[in-house]
């Protein structure tokens, strides 16, 4: 599945929800997520590190799609490596 593709079939399971609680309503639930996240991170369990990810990009995804935003073309920015510096691996220094 693409990035664009993900996006579409979290707009068709969520979307009319999601944009009914607003852009706000919905961001507070995507960091939530990334919360969630933070512990799974802790536990070291890849089952639930695996379900905590796709659950952030989820939200992620319908946050995008309230503003307007196609994540497939956002991820652009990095197409050609850093935005900075332009290197693969980055050479920016920290």
């Amino acid at each position: 599945m693409t990035i664009h593709e993900f996006q579409g079939q979290i707009e068709a399971i969520y979307f009319e929800k999601d944009s009914a609680r607003g852009l706000d309503g919905t961001f507070r639930w995507f960091i939530e997520e990334v919360g969630e996240l933070a512990r799974a991170i802790r536990t070291k369990d890849p089952a639930r590190l695996r379900e905590e990810f796709a659950d952030c990009f989820a939200w992620l995804s319908t946050t995008a799609s309230i503003c307007g935003i196609e994540l497939e073309d956002a991820v652009g920015k990095y197409s050609e490596g850093c935005p900075k510096c332009g290197g693969t691996p980055c050479e920016c220094k920290l």
